[in-house]
């Protein structure tokens, strides 16, 4: 399997190999194919996080629930991704939105990577729509043992992906009821890359999770505000040699809108 990260230097001498994948997607409800007609990587195509990355959102399953297989694979055969791609993703946030792709694909045994720096790690740009070569992708169930369900976190070291200020509560901009799952750990996804946007050395990263309580063994699940930038959380998992840990779909979007307990603070 191709590593979870790749750069720009990898990309360029396999260009003709891989599907470039643009995964933009914003909070604020600006339009990631707007943006990616404004200005993509050469011969990228767009992958629809809303339409194909996940399911509509519901209070009983989260703001991003993973979408059924059959919906996930007729998105990534309309991208031109088909059973026996390699697909390189990247988005313009240091690929926190884009590893949602990235883990999907690599969960079914797909080569996925993403590409360390996104978008600023291109050499130029090209505008306007793109239309990709329709491909055969499989339909194929998620793997249960990639994934923890609301009442499988206890066992496990729970990591909340999202910003410091959301997890202490402070800030709150989506979800009903501000802070977070009592129990988890707070490393928060854009804090494991540097002001270029590119992930931080291998040192950095095994402290930061040291100092979040993983360990070498432990079992993790990975948590944020939809289950999108903890997917990021998990290449790094994976990127480290550290054992694969699980997503939590649902994350603090479906907890909060239950009765359960909130944290709030450091």
């Amino acid at each position: 399997m191709i590593a979870p990260f790749v750069d720009a230097t990898w990309l360029a001498e396999h260009r003709d190999d891989v599907v470039l994948a643009d995964v933009r997607w914003y909070l604020d409800d600006r339009s990631g194919r707007a943006e990616f007609e404004a200005g993509h990587l050469p011969g990228a195509v767009f992958v629809d996080l809303d339409r194909h990355l996940a399911a509509p959102g519901s209070p009983e399953r989260g703001r991003h629930p993973l979408p059924d297989p059959e919906t996930f694979a007729r998105g990534m055969a309309e991208a031109g991704i088909g059973d026996d791609a390699t697909v390189v993703a990247y988005d313009d946030a240091g690929g926190v939105v884009a590893a949602r792709l990235v883990w999907m694909l690599r969960a079914l045994g797909v080569e996925a990577a993403l590409l360390d720096g996104g978008l600023a790690a291109g050499d130029g740009l090209e505008t306007g729509p793109a239309e990709a070569t329709p491909a055969r992708f499989t339909s194929r169930p998620w793997p249960a043992e990639r994934l923890a369900g609301i009442d499988a976190l206890d066992d496990r070291i729970l990591l909340d992906a999202r910003d410091r200020n959301r997890y202490a509560g402070e800030f709150e901009p989506v979800d009903p009821r501000p802070g977070h799952i009592p129990g988890a750990r707070n490393l928060p996804a854009r804090e494991t890359l540097g002001a270029d946007g590119r992930l931080l050395s291998e040192d950095v990263l095994r402290a930061q999770l040291a100092e979040a309580g993983v360990a070498a063994d432990s079992e993790v699940v990975a948590s944020c505000g939809s289950g999108v930038n903890a997917c990021h959380t998990l290449l790094v998992l994976e990127a480290l040699g550290l054992p694969p840990g699980r997503l939590f779909p649902g994350s603090y979007s479906q907890w909060s809108h239950t009765d359960r307990p909130v944290a709030t603070g450091d």
